[in-house]
């Protein structure tokens, strides 16, 4: 286990969550004096997410630890969410002594098989003298290609051995990055100067290759607009002129919808086309033809058939035409479609100003848009919140907008919070919550509280359950949707309270702002998370639907 400690360290491995218990205390021992920060999480699920969010903040492979049983089956939703949005973590599991693995022995599960379906590898130790090898693999696999999790399984009496191990010979695994064929980016500048109105998807591939200054580059050089996905929110400049927003059903923008539809080819990076994005295939695609470029070779196609596939790194790739543009002295061509987007921008707007009593949740966004700077980190999970943030809120940088994309598991704001701050402690760090969301992983609000880790809650309480509820009216029935024992609920003001935190309620939009100053003051003040309970209409709905028709037809200016 010493040695499995100094593989972590050596990873770059500076914090990691967990909860001890009897079959994983040997490396517990080990971590002891090594440096290595260790929380103490109130549920291993919570762990998991502070990986992640630690993980996408700083680009690294996040650690989570728990004991035998269900610590494991705990850590699933976690392992799922991260495969889902493509973040390195690593599980460690403790594991009832191998020899006993047959009598089902105490908290004896087979983790591995249960992990397998949302893990890039899981793998149980057989040999301890495999165990800084099993482990260096691990950071490689978690790093390599499409990033995604790893479980490894630790038998207690595998763990107590004592290996031969010099760490000071020993290094990180080489990560292999897959460059482009050349013939394929010759390929794909000669489709993008061929079209009439291109457009760039920013994906979630663009934010974990690191690759926004080369998609800034690409996009002024040629002139083109870009979009990104909801996983992409942050990799290009929303006050960008050839910013052109976000596409899709739910989380979108109607100018963005309304572009998207007139574009007749869209260069894809990094995006993996999911469904709350596409809507229907078929009205996605339209005449429009594809680039689709993915760092895992499996993603091309798995959709639909892109008209040209490209396997690489998306840096390298941006990189690569770029090269090549410049080396054919490529000037800005799409100047009419740019004024065209820009003109749907104008026509296409989301009142967002109301004055309105109860609180329209698009003020809400609003406010946070005013009072928070660009260098701000945000979470958010799973609801009409996050549809509202990713139709109003915006974000200029990358990895400082948070979202459990695909999996969306309710929860995961507080424990990924923890994670963003630890990552980054001299951050703002700020986490847009659910009413419903926040009791899921309430509980590692005592973390934060035990080790002094700051940061804002802004939660749109509508009392409602009203993602829930708006789409059982597709079914015309309302059931079981109500979380009412009595006329107000969950005092969420007096939860925050009994964890050793602060909180507020808002019910007028003029209160939000200085709400909002209080919250900065006090997280400060105390070290620990405040929360800002705004009381938004309970009949909230948000705008979701198919992609808009475009509202007058393009024609390219001389």
């Amino acid at each position: 286990m010493q040695a499995v400690v100094q593989v972590l360290a050596s990873e770059g491995v500076d914090t990691v969550f967990g909860c001890p218990g009897a079959a994983i205390l040997p490396l517990y021992q080990a971590l002891q004096g090594s440096g290595i920060e260790h929380l103490v999480v109130r549920h291993e699920e919570g762990a998991t997410h502070m990986a992640d969010g630690w993980a996408r903040t700083n680009g690294n492979v996040g650690v989570a630890i728990g004991t035998s049983g269900p610590a494991g089956t705990n850590m699933i939703t976690g392992l799922y969410t991260a495969q889902a949005d493509s973040i390195p973590i690593i599980c460690i599991t403790g594991q009832a002594d191998s020899r006993k693995l047959h009598t089902e022995a105490f908290q004896a599960v087979d983790i591995v098989e249960i992990a397998k379906p949302v893990t890039k590898w899981a793998v149980q130790a057989k040999e301890a003298a495999q165990l800084p090898w099993l482990f260096r693999e691990a950071f490689r696999i978690a790093r390599s290609g499409r990033p995604g999790p790893v479980l490894i399984d630790l038998p207690i009496d595998i763990q107590k051995q004592e290996i031969e191990w010099d760490a000071s010979i020993d290094a990180p695994l080489p990560v292999t990055v897959p460059t482009p064929a050349p013939a394929r980016v010759e390929r794909a500048l000669d489709m993008l100067l061929a079209a009439e109105r291109p457009l760039i998807l920013a994906g979630g591939g663009v934010v974990i290759g690191e690759a926004e200054v080369q998609l800034r580059a690409l996009a002024e050089l040629l002139g083109v607009p870009v979009q990104v996905t909801l996983m992409g929110k942050g990799s290009f400049p929303e006050d960008h002129e050839l910013f052109s927003g976000m596409a899709g059903i739910q989380t979108s923008q109607r100018y963005a919808n309304a572009a998207f539809l007139e574009a007749d080819l869209v260069l894809a990076l990094g995006a993996r086309f999911g469904d709350r994005h596409t809507g229907a295939l078929e009205v996605y695609r339209g005449e429009r033809k594809f680039i689709q470029v993915d760092i895992e070779p499996t993603q091309l196609g798995k959709v639909f058939g892109p008209d040209l596939g490209i396997v690489s790194d998306t840096k390298a790739f941006l990189n690569a035409l770029l090269a090549v543009a410049e080396d054919r002295q490529v000037t800005p061509g799409f100047s009419p479609w740019v004024r065209r987007v820009n003109e749907l921008k104008e026509l296409l707007p989301r009142r967002e100003d109301f004055e309105d009593t109860p609180i329209k949740a698009p003020r809400v966004f609003k406010e946070i848009n005013e009072f928070y700077g660009a260098e701000t980190y945000f979470v958010t999970a799973i609801g009409l919140y996050q549809i509202w943030s990713g139709q109003f809120q915006r974000a200029h940088l990358p990895r400082h907008y948070q979202v459990c994309g695909q999996a969306g598991p309710l929860g995961w704001e507080i424990p990924a919070a923890i994670g963003v701050k630890k990552a980054r402690p001299d951050a703002e760090v700020v986490g847009v919550v659910g009413d419903y969301s926040f009791q899921f992983l309430v509980e590692e609000l005592a973390v934060a509280a035990q080790y002094d880790v700051p940061f804002v809650l802004i939660m749109l309480n509508n009392e409602y359950l009203g993602l829930i509820r708006q789409a059982e009216r597709g079914y015309d029935m309302n059931f079981q949707v109500d979380i009412h024992y009595d006329s107000h609920g969950t005092d969420n003001v007096k939860i925050m309270e009994a964890y050793g935190c602060s909180g507020t309620r808002v019910v007028e939009p003029a209160e939000i702002q200085p709400s909002l100053e209080w919250a900065r003051k006090e997280a400060e003040r105390t070290n620990r998370p405040v929360l800002v309970e705004i009381m938004i209409e309970r009949e909230a709905n948000a705008a979701m639907g198919v992609a808009l028709d475009s509202v007058v037809e393009f024609e390219p200016a001389p």
